[in-house]
């Protein structure tokens, strides 16, 4: 069975992806998938299989792996019934930059991604540890995110409570010509997200016909090109909702809404929050600096 590809894109804000799951939406996850991200999965609870190329294993009380990249998989909660939630980081290799990783202080964690290419699952206080940290990450701003994930990463180096699973399945490649086709879809989108297109003129753009490049599209993204174009354009008004001198009207026909109505469905869709909302929530994260002489003389 051809695994889906997942084509992930960073959170909004951050230079990883960091996504948290309840029960019912697991199941709206891929299920036989791959990426060529990096990916750390924490199952809160419940018993459940791991289904990793052509290993297969069972966990008990939820579970806690690091995946190497392009290694086809299963959800590893799409069989569990107890209640639970999942947790999920996904980070390119050099998503800090092409040579941090091979600074001396990242020794340990560069070790770290190379072994979890054979496949790592973690246990004991470990995986709980871990747990309660990726759970505090959701509510933390993108700067503290990241600070946290590199601890996340530096104990997961170093802990004992750790077995390989010992993968000898080949990682999958994607064929360098569908890497080619999104990456140019994908580029087309930041170039042309501020105007209104039709589908017919992206599909030229990749010199397919509509209906094959819905159905492209679709396959390797498991989501509508309609649904990644508005996702980016929300993107983009995030970064400018930051910026005080640009109404909340501009920042919507920025980022290539054509509508009000459309902007607010779309961002609240996309982000949980109304434009004003989001940008009240980005003022506590600002700390005005203190002005010299402001202090008053004793």
């Amino acid at each position: 069975m051809k695994p889906i590809y997942e084509d992930i894109r960073p959170s909004f804000g951050s230079s990883f992806a960091f996504r948290r799951f309840n029960g019912e939406q697991c199941s709206s996850l891929p299920y036989w998938h791959c990426h060529p991200e990096y990916e750390i999965t924490f199952i809160s609870n419940g018993r459940g299989k791991r289904h990793i190329g052509d290993h297969i294993s069972y966990y008990d009380e939820g579970d806690l792996i690091f995946l190497g990249p392009n290694i086809p998989h299963m959800d590893f909660s799409q069989e569990v019934f107890e209640e639970h939630y999942e947790i999920v980081v996904q980070m390119k290799e050099d998503f800090l930059g092409p040579h941090f990783l091979d600074v001396i202080e990242m020794g340990a964690i560069k070790e770290l991604f190379e072994r979890s290419k054979s496949g790592l699952v973690f246990y004991g206080a470990t995986k709980w540890d871990i747990g309660e940290r990726l759970s505090r990450m959701v509510d933390m701003n993108s700067f503290d995110r990241l600070l946290e994930l590199l601890r996340v990463l530096n104990i997961l180096a170093y802990s004992p409570d750790c077995f390989s699973l010992n993968l000898d399945y080949q990682s999958l490649e994607i064929k360098p010509q569908e890497k080619q086709r999104i990456k140019a879809i994908y580029d087309f989108i930041e170039q042309n997200y501020q105007r209104q297109f039709s589908l017919e003129e992206v599909a030229e753009h990749v010199n397919m016909t509509v209906p094959a490049f819905c159905r492209f599209f679709k396959k390797h993204t498991h989501k509508t090109f309609v649904s990644i174009l508005n996702e980016y354009r929300v993107a983009r008004a995030c970064a400018l909702l930051g910026e005080e001198h640009v109404n909340i009207a501009n920042v919507g026909y920025e980022s290539g809404f054509n509508n009000l109505s459309h902007f607010n469905k779309q961002f609240k869709l996309f982000t949980g929050k109304t434009p004003t909302g989001y940008r009240k929530h980005l003022k506590k994260f600002m700390v005005a600096p203190k002005k010299t002489g402001d202090a008053t003389a004793s």
